[in-house]
This record gives C-alpha cells, sequence and structure tokens, in this order.
C-alpha cells in the first residue's frame, strides 16, 4: 500500500437513513474502520420546534475524536432538533471513511452468507458485509429483521411543534427553561432553545413548544397521515385547514400561560407549525444475521420519555463496540449489540406507552 492510499479497512456497512440515528450510527462505525455508505431518501429536514437533550462530548464519544479547534460542534444540553442535525451532518461529511448517497430509496433488503445488500427503486443492488436499519419509524428494514411484526403503531394523539425567536415575543421569560403543563385533554411541553447564533442570554434565545393533542385524530386520517393505526407522514402546514389552525390559536390565548401562549399564537399566525402522529414501537429484536436496526427504526418511544435521542446514541456506541473486536462474525458481533441494548430499548418503550395510556386511554382506536 502506497502512503497516498487510505488506511486499510476491516469491512464494509450501508446504513439506510441518515437522520441522527442513521449519521451517529455511521460515525461510530467509521471509527471501527467500517467503510460506510449512507443511503438517504430525502434531501430535506426540517422538524420545526423539536427539541434535544444532548449529553456532554457526545461528539467525541461517537467520533473518537477532539475538535481541531477546541469548539464543539454539538453543544451540550437542550439543544434546536436541526442545529443537531446539522451538528452530526457536518461531522459525517469530514469523515473521509463515510459516503453519503441522497436522494436513494431503498424498496428491498437481503443477505445470504457471505453479505448483506438493499435494493434500491431504480433496481441498484448495494452490498456490504452488514446493513444498519436507521430508517426511522416507517422502516423498510424493519420489515427484513421483523418481518411478522413490521409496523409501529399509532398511540392516538399527534404533536404539534413550532419555534420562534425570544425576541419576537414581548412577554415575561418563563423562570426555568422547561414547562410541563396539563390542561383540559391537552399536554405542553415549552422550552427555550439555544438561538440560532448558541447564545442562551435572555432574548436571544429561541421558544420551543410541542402539543399534545388526541382531539385530532379525524383529521390525521383524512389527510392521510395515519392510515390503518399506522403513522404514515407527518402534517405540514399546508396540510392542516385553516379552521384547524383558527381553533388552536383561540385554544391557546384561552389556556396556556405566557410566554408560551403568544409563541404558539406567533408560529400559529406564521405557519411555522408541523403535526407529528405519534407512534410506538416496541421491539422483539434487533438484529437478523447480518442485518440490525438503530434507533426509531429499532425502537419508537412517546417522545414525552424525552429520551429517543439518547437511545439512539447508545445504539450506535454499542453497535461499534460490539463490532470493534476482529475475531468475531458479524453475525455474532450483531447478536452481542442485541443483547447490549434489547432490554433497555423495551423499558423505554414501555415508559411512553404508560404515558401514551393515561394521556390517550382510547388510543388508536378513537
Amino acid at each position: 500500500m502506497t502512503k497516498h492510499h487510505q488506511p486499510a479497512t476491516r469491512g464494509s456497512a450501508i446504513v439506510v437513513g441518515a437522520s441522527l440515528a442513521g449519521l451517529m450510527t455511521a460515525l461510530t462505525l467509521s471509527r471501527t474502520g467500517l467503510r460506510v455508505t449512507m443511503l438517504e431518501r430525502s434531501t430535506r429536514k426540517v422538524r420545526t420546534g423539536a427539541a434535544l437533550p444532548v449529553s456532554d462530548g457526545l461528539l467525541e464519544r461517537l467520533t473518537g475524536r477532539r475538535s481541531p479547534d477546541g469548539k464543539d460542534a454539538l453543544p451540550s444540553g437542550g439543544q434546536a432538533w436541526a442545529d443537531v442535525h446539522a451538528g452530526l451532518s457536518s461531522a459525517a461529511q469530514a469523515d473521509p471513511g463515510i459516503s453519503l448517497r441522497s436522494p436513494v430509496r431503498v424498496t428491498e433488503v437481503g443477505q445470504d452468507e457471505r453479505s448483506a445488500w438493499v435494493v434500491t427503486d431504480d433496481g441498484e443492488f448495494v452490498r456490504a458485509d452488514l446493513v444498519v436499519g436507521a430508517d426511522g419509524h416507517a422502516s423498510v428494514v424493519r420489515r427484513h429483521v421483523v418481518p411478522e411484526a413490521p409496523d409501529a403503531t399509532f398511540s392516538g394523539y399527534v404533536i404539534w411543534l413550532g419555534l420562534v425567536d425570544e425576541r419576537e415575543i414581548r412577554s415575561r421569560p418563563w423562570p426555568s427553561d422547561l414547562a410541563i403543563l396539563y390542561e383540559r385533554d391537552y399536554c405542553l411541553n415549552a422550552y427555550y432553545l439555544p438561538g440560532a447564533d448558541g447564545s442562551v442570554a435572555r432574548g436571544e434565545r429561541r421558544i420551543g413548544w410541542g402539543w399534545y393533542d388526541s382531539s385530532r385524530n379525524d383529521l390525521l386520517r383524512a389527510r392521510g397521515a395515519v392510515v390503518d393505526d399506522v403513522v404514515q407522514c407527518t402534517l405540514r402546514a399546508a396540510d392542516v385547514p385553516d379552521a384547524t389552525f383558527d381553533e388552536l390559536a383561540d385554544e391557546a390565548r384561552e389556556i396556556w400561560p405566557s410566554p408560551w401562549r403568544e409563541a404558539i399564537v406567533d408560529c400559529i399566525r406564521r405557519r411555522a407549525v408541523i403535526g407529528t402522529p405519534i407512534g410506538e414501537y416496541l421491539p422483539h429484536r434487533l438484529v437478523s444475521g447480518r442485518v440490525c436496526l438503530v434507533g426509531d427504526a429499532a425502537h419508537l418511544p412517546s417522545p414525552m420519555t424525552g429520551r429517543g435521542f439518547d437511545a439512539s446514541a447508545q445504539d450506535a456506541l454499542a453497535l461499534a463496540d460490539a463490532l470493534g473486536g476482529n475475531r468475531a462474525s458479524v453475525s455474532d458481533a450483531l447478536r452481542r449489540y442485541e443483547a447490549a441494548r434489547l432490554d433497555a430499548a423495551r423499558q423505554l418503550v414501555r415508559s411512553g406507552q404508560s404515558f401514551s395510556n393515561s394521556f390517550a386511554p382510547r388510543g388508536a382506536a378513537q
């Protein structure tokens, strides 16, 4: 090998999905020496208002490297979904062991004793030593790993999400960074996030909110967001009738306190709101031979747990640990990964189901 070549790798992996779980998994697998090909069906990632708790030093643990300039591209604490995605994307793009192809839609997954592969919608076969399904709640890879239980189940409610610059809201700040409020049959999670420039000074932050709502399931079904109790898609603002937005704004003025009330009304006025139907998936297994699942493809908890992102990070780290040894076969390594993560994943989903059963007791049958 000449000095002009990349260092020798220990094999190859396909990661289906380049959202948060996929990016974290690609980074940890590259760290072990695997060549990673990421296949992502979407060219656009938007999660208005969603927030994530990021643990200290997460990016360093994923990559095994400190930032050369000492600036953390993924700050700890509560962060906007889009900022976390941007930080992970930047790290993946800078990694020579990771290649991203988008838009590529995977339609099938297969394997034999020597390799695993995916088939794309244009008939292309992409082959590697293992395939990781990081393709979210409606995972195609899950159909291969768990063909008898491939679908997440609609939990009976939607979460409306929005985000606004704090400077647009003239009300006095809330005394803490997070509020969890219950009124009527609703639950509101509202929170302060760093500003677009990272500032956490009062007046320079952003306000994010998630409004849990079990009263508009008919709308979800009418718009095709839920079909046969399986979540199909998120409602964008254009999918939501003006009358629904008017109802939400009126109710916000009646029941939610400042500054959250003003933040919600501002987002509705700008139509900067999305509605995500909540699905849950309790895993029976995470692995089949050379194919495994991570993140929401593996275990889908209610966002009310606040731990879905951390669970995805733990999946990525555990998978890399299992594959890090040189002696085990891929199948043996993936079985070790499943042994490390399955019980914790099931406990997390069950904790979210407890909230769902109390918040929307009629559930998906409503």
